[in-house]
């Protein structure tokens, strides 16, 4: 099954093209999309990456979490991880 990732902390000239071509590396990158602010077009920071297969997403936390990319130390999450501990 497909995989997505979250990705925080990205640069606001991190464009979609970018993101995909950091991933690239890390496996087969069906779907990538920086988000932007509906009125100006701007990043908000973020954006998913999605993996043909969850390990290849893992392979991609492991190799880019912490790292940088267009001069920001971005955050490379599974996008469906839920805190643990937090029952309600």
């Amino acid at each position: 099954p497909p995989s997505l990732t979250y990705n925080s902390n990205l640069s606001w000239n991190t464009t979609d093209d970018s993101l995909r071509s950091a991933f690239m590396d890390f496996g087969n990158v069906t779907d990538c999309i920086v988000m932007r602010d509906r009125e100006t077009g701007r990043s908000r920071g973020f954006g998913f990456v999605t993996f043909s297969t969850p390990v290849e997403a893992e392979s991609a936390i492991q190799g880019l979490n912490e790292q940088e990319l267009d001069g920001r130390r971005v955050k490379v999450n599974m996008a469906n991880a839920r805190p643990t501990g937090m029952r309600i």
